[in-house]
This record gives structure tokens, C-alpha cells and sequence, in this order.
């Protein structure tokens, strides 16, 4: 029941943040859910969430579909979703902890400091594949398909609808798959029905309200707001996998 709970809890503050920011999902979830649920449990979830809750965006916000945009992201997730698959089986629990840690810690301390960095040009649509190589490992691994994207269009200096349209179709192309792979590998199995019904319901209505936020006002504020809680959350995985580590 308290695994239920700490569920629904992770998936309803998650997906308000991804209603909001078009990502971010799994970042947030599983920040919340590594303190109690096993992260071979958590991590399908947080990849059925993340899609979810794309899907409950792209009813609600529509971006345009800006394929010579998109597409050298999703050559390079195509490469990347089969070997974060590898990996998944890998896990420790305390290592998983230190690792997702660091990644919140370094990758959310990066964007916050966005805003200070020069645009970058270079590479071109190389880079792009390159940085969606890196979404799709990271997709089965724990759903933050969207973080290295985030990151590079903002380093990209893309505006608020080029962010949101390339996170949102990216992420929605790259979870489908990568749920498709769960499904197909039984890592998303018939007895974890219930944990995916808590999961979708909880976050329908928290989902519906980021969009709107989104849609009626600037999210800038919020979203350092949110990459804030996200570094402290990052520190604090950090000091307890350290101390069970050491």
C-alpha cells in the first residue's frame, strides 16, 4: 500500500511538471519513487508515465511537426533505445541511485545555467543524431528520453515552440518504442497492470493543468523552480547511495 502511495505521489508531480514543460517526466518521478520502489520496478513506469503523459500533451498542446528538425534526433534514439535496453538488466539499486543523482545533479545544474551560454552552431545535424543517440539509450534505462534533448535545444537557442514541438514529438516517437520494447521483452508484464493504472490515473488531471499553465503564461520561472528541486533532489540521492555505498 505505502509503495502505492509513494507511486501515485511520484506520478502526480510529474506529470504536472511534464504538462508544463513538455519533459521531464521520468527526472521528477524517479527522484521521488528511488526512496521506496524497486527500480526494476520504477523504471517501466517511469517510461509508461513519460509516454502517457506525451500523449496527454499532444492532445492538449499541439506543436508542429518539424520533421528536418526532428528527424537526426530520431535516427540517433533508433541507435540508442536497443542499447539502453542492454543495460536495464545491470542495475544495482545503490548505483542506480548514485548514477541517477549525478545526472540530476550535473545535467539540471547545466540547464539552469543555460540562460548565461552562447548559442551553439556547430555540428549541425551530426550533433543532433548524436544528443538523440543519448535519449534513446537513456529511454529504457529510466524514461529521461528528454534530458539531453532539453538540454541541447536550449544550448541550441531554439524558442519556446521549437523546444517544446522537438521535446514533445521527440519524446513521443522515442517512448512509444521504447514501451513497445518493454511490452515485447516482459519488462512491462501483466501482474504491473495496477501499478501503470495508478500511474496513468493520477497524472491525467495534474497533466491537463501543466498544459494549461504552458498554454496561458511563461514557464520560465517555474522551470528554474523545478530544475532547482531537481539538483537538491540529485544531492540528496547522491548522499544516500554514498552512505550505503561506503
Amino acid at each position: 500500500m505505502n509503495e502505492l502511495w509513494l507511486l501515485g505521489f511520484g506520478a502526480a508531480v510529474a506529470g504536472l511538471v511534464q504538462g508544463i514543460s513538455g519533459f521531464a517526466f521520468s527526472m521528477v518521478a524517479m527522484s521521488i519513487w528511488v526512496w521506496g520502489l524497486d527500480p526494476l520496478l520504477a523504471a517501466p513506469m517511469a517510461v509508461f508515465g513519460g509516454w502517457f503523459g506525451q500523449c496527454i500533451s499532444a492532445l492538449r498542446v499541439r506543436r508542429g511537426f518539424n520533421w528536418p528538425l526532428l528527424w537526426p534526433f530520431v535516427v540517433g534514439s533508433a541507435i540508442g533505445i536497443p542499447m539502453g535496453t542492454q543495460l536495464l538488466g545491470l542495475l544495482d539499486p545503490d548505483r542506480f541511485k548514485l548514477v541517477l543523482g549525478s545526472l540530476l545533479v550535473i545535467c539540471c545544474s547545466m540547464m539552469l545555467a543555460t540562460a548565461q551560454l552562447p548559442k551553439l552552431t556547430r555540428g549541425g545535424k551530426t550533433a543532433d543524431a548524436f544528443v538523440g543517440l543519448l535519449g534513446g539509450v537513456m529511454a529504457p534505462l529510466s524514461g529521461f528520453s528528454g534530458l539531453a534533448p532539453a538540454l541541447w535545444a536550449t544550448l541550441r537557442g531554439y524558442n519556446k515552440d521549437e523546444h517544446r514541438a522537438v521535446l514533445q514529438n521527440f519524446n513521443l516517437l522515442v517512448l512509444s518504442a521504447t514501451v513497445a520494447s518493454n511490452l515485447y521483452a516482459g519488462r512491462l508484464r501483466p501482474d504491473m497492470w495496477p501499478q501503470m493504472s495508478v500511474v496513468a490515473g493520477v497524472m491525467i488531471l495534474p497533466a491537463i493543468w501543466g498544459s494549461k499553465i504552458y498554454v496561458g503564461m511563461s514557464a520560465a520561472a517555474f522551470r528554474s523552480t523545478v530544475l532547482w528541486l531537481l539538483v537538491f533532489a540529485g544531492a540528496f540521492m547522491l548522499m544516500s547511495a554514498l552512505r550505503t555505498l561506503l
